[in-house]
């Protein structure tokens, strides 16, 4: 078990007595509403690992990983990220895959035909590109999803949907040679409009305003010089906006921003040893507080939980093996018991669910192949029959789809 730290504010920020914050993950039927004033409490380190949190590999869960496995695609691309949304708007989810990294590649989207069989694939622009995310929002408010693409040392264009599924070049948002890892899209000012944060390695990352006719140059967030891999957008204090935590990869600080409410970020703690090489990050409630927690991925050491509190974060329970190399979390109900589990995108080891069972009590069950190396993760239900399903994006083999059906 990891040492049990406290993380508290470094200066302070304004806050609301009462909040409301809804977040809604992938394949999830519930909805998180937290509505409570904030109080100064104490609560101590023994008593919370004790009653809240734990891993284990003891239980079986009712859900199998490994049986209804499908190919999508006949070759293996470099893929970086999946994701799933429903572009062409028929009512069910298809699947964007960014694909090249660093070399470049054509991003594709694959077609559901409403029963999780993808047979149809449209290309995603018309030249190939280096990309590493792709991600969906209606950020012009014509009531489809438009598509931001985050590329290595290429522009990250946006493209606008015709409401069917076909999509038209855009503006380009950040730098024209920055090095995109990642895309993250939230409201941050409040303004009902879909922001897009670029994530860029050893460069500066970005916030780029919606304005509703485009978007503002950028304001950076971080120190300007992090590996920054991934960041991840959820309101961790409960005061009705989204704070900023920053995934960095090459020993530097992973940090928690918390946001004035008008899209401003004064104030910032560490999470973890301050040194961590971390990959991935996903926030959800994990204890059942009504709080937003956080589970990191790391490289050459265990992932670790942090469990929210008003002033930051309390370290929780870590794992995973210290032989893995996390690339990608996920968190979302795959058993469909109330709670959220975690699923964690491996390199050169194989994939890993784990199950929570209501109480912050995890059991690990292992799927894949040894040898593939899952970029990303996505998580929603293809076929219509309320369990989400996965979508693996591995880099070097080819894309998988795993129908999430019941053990027998």
């Amino acid at each position: 078990m990891a040492k049990e730290t406290c993380a508290s504010r470094e200066t302070s920020t304004a806050s609301s007595s009462a909040s409301v914050d809804t977040i809604k993950q992938p394949g999830m039927s519930f909805t998180q509403i937290i509505h409570e004033k904030k109080m100064k409490f104490t609560i101590t380190a023994l008593v919370f690992f004790a009653s809240l949190s734990s891993f284990s590999a003891t239980a079986q869960s009712t859900r199998d990983l490994a049986s209804a496995v499908r190919t999508l695609g006949a070759e293996a691309h470099l893929t970086a990220s999946a994701s799933l949304a429903d572009v062409d708007g028929d009512g069910d989810l298809d699947i964007l895959f960014a694909e090249g990294r660093h070399w470049p590649q054509q991003n594709r989207i694959f077609l559901n035909n409403g029963s999780g069989v993808f047979n149809r694939v449209r290309h995603l622009g018309d030249e190939l590109a280096t990309s590493y995310a792709a991600r969906s929002a209606d950020f012009d408010g014509d009531g489809d999803l438009d598509v931001v693409v985050g590329n290595d040392r290429v522009r990250n264009p946006i493209f606008w949907n015709d409401g069917q599924g076909l999509f038209s070049i855009g503006p380009s948002i950040g730098s024209l040679r920055s090095n995109t890892r990642n895309i993250t899209i939230a409201d941050l000012n409040g303004d009902d409009l879909p922001d897009i944060i670029v994530v860029n390695r050893s460069e500066p990352n970005t916030i780029h305003f919606n304005l509703g006719n485009g978007f503002t140059d950028g304001t950076t967030i971080g120190t300007g010089n992090d590996a920054t891999i991934q960041i991840v957008a959820a309101d961790f204090d409960a005061d009705g906006d989204i704070d900023l935590v920053l995934v960095n990869r090459q020993g530097e600080a992973n940090t928690l921003h918390w946001n004035d409410g008008s899209g401003r970020f004064p104030a910032s703690i560490v999470i973890g040893s301050g040194h961590d090489r971390s990959r991935a990050a996903v926030a959800g409630d994990f204890n059942g507080d009504g709080r937003i927690d956080l589970a990191i991925g790391n490289i050459e050491e265990p992932n670790q939980l942090f469990f929210s509190t008003i002033d930051g974060f309390v370290a929780g329970p870590l794992f995973g093996r210290s032989t893995d190399a996390t690339y990608s979390l996920t968190a979302v109900d795959l058993d469909l018991d109330g709670d959220l589990d975690i699923v964690a995108g491996t390199a050169n080891a194989e994939n890993a669910a784990y199950y929570n069972d209501g109480s912050g009590t995890f059991s690990e069950e292992r799927f894949g192949d040894v040898d593939h190396v899952t970029y990303g993760i996505a998580a929603g239900d293809v076929n219509g029959d309320g369990y989400p399903d996965l979508v693996i994006a591995n880099s070097g083999a080819a894309n998988l789809l795993i129908i999430n059906i019941a053990r027998q």
